[in-house]
């Protein structure tokens, strides 16, 4: 075992772009819940997503062109979901599992002519001398557009949602549809615009995957990554800023793991491959112990369905 050959500069810069694609689409969800939409198929689009903006990018050969084909697959897939949810009323828990097995279905079958493909690069921002300064710059002034945006995002929900009047209407819709609804608000469109950011930021988060973390097509490479960003959105409490601080932690825990294992440490592969997901179990049950503290946080119309009686 040798833990020096692990480098910490090379660590830190690899955790922001592993926890990335998290973020994407935990923010995502994070807006849907806002509206008072439970939308558990964040895993379905996050692989549709991957495997749109793959085949878009293979196939123009313009990575930029790849990530928009790769929210445009994620919105439209979530746009069923909105569908049925919003207007013929199904269980959002029922029809958001459906969802990740469509979805799961759907990418394999489109992506069965592009295994063994090499993505386009998709090239780092050129900060000049900022890249250079020790430490900080290999970190932080070596990414690509991507990493810049997710972070952009952060910021720009953060605000839409606390400073802005479209934000307060959607978090009114959240809290009480009824009341919203008697105000004159239009509900279902607000759920409706909320669900396909949603499925844009986690198709987004799909394609960063594909084209940027792996870089590559291959089935199923999602690996839980939705399910991790719903639970991140709890682990948040609803909060952009603690949710960026759960999508680093879990990402930062993937590297680690993997570090550790090329330092051979002397931990069966399998433990070290499973930690990021015990470990983000756990933060879960200790931040859900405190049961008041999650439902003052939580939407109080989260995952029931709107239906206008007049």
């Amino acid at each position: 075992m040798d833990l020096s050959s692990i480098n910490p500069v090379l660590l830190l810069s690899a955790l922001i772009v592993a926890s990335t694609p998290i973020l994407l689409a935990a923010l995502g969800e994070l807006v849907v819940e806002k509206a008072g939409v439970l939308n558990l198929g964040v895993e379905g689009m996050m692989i549709l997503g991957a495997i749109c903006g793959f085949a878009v990018a293979v196939e123009t050969g313009n990575p930029v062109i790849g990530f928009l084909g790769g929210a445009a697959g994620g919105a439209a897939l979530s746009l069923i979901f909105a569908f049925l949810t919003q207007y013929l009323l199904s269980n959002q828990v029922a029809t958001g599992l459906a969802l990740t097995l469509f979805g799961l279905g759907l990418s394999a079958m489109i992506g069965q002519g592009y295994s063994g493909i090499q993505a386009p690069r998709t090239a780092d921002i050129d900060f000049g001398p900022l890249a250079d300064i020790p430490f900080i710059g290999p970190v932080f002034f070596t990414h690509d557009w991507v990493v810049y945006a997710s972070l952009f995002l952060v910021v720009a929900v953060w605000y839409a949602l606390t400073r802005t009047r479209a934000g307060l209407i959607l978090r009114a819709v959240g809290e009480n549809h009824d009341a919203a609804h008697a105000l004159g608000y239009k509900v279902v469109r607000v759920r409706m615009l909320a669900i396909a950011f949603g499925g844009a930021c986690a198709g987004l988060g799909g394609a960063y995957l594909s084209l940027v973390r792996v870089p590559q097509w291959t089935e199923g490479m999602t690996a839980g990554a939705g399910w991790i960003a719903l639970a991140i959105v709890v682990f948040g409490a609803w909060k952009p800023g603690r949710v960026l601080l759960g999508a680093y932690l879990f990402g930062g825990i993937s590297v680690l793991q993997l570090n550790l294992q090329a330092a051979g440490v002397k931990v069966p592969v399998e433990f070290l491959s499973m930690s990021p997901y015990v470990i983000t179990i756990l933060v879960l049950v200790i931040i859900s112990a405190d049961r008041s503290r999650v439902a003052l946080n939580a939407p109080a119309s989260l995952g029931r369905s709107f239906h206008a009686s007049s």
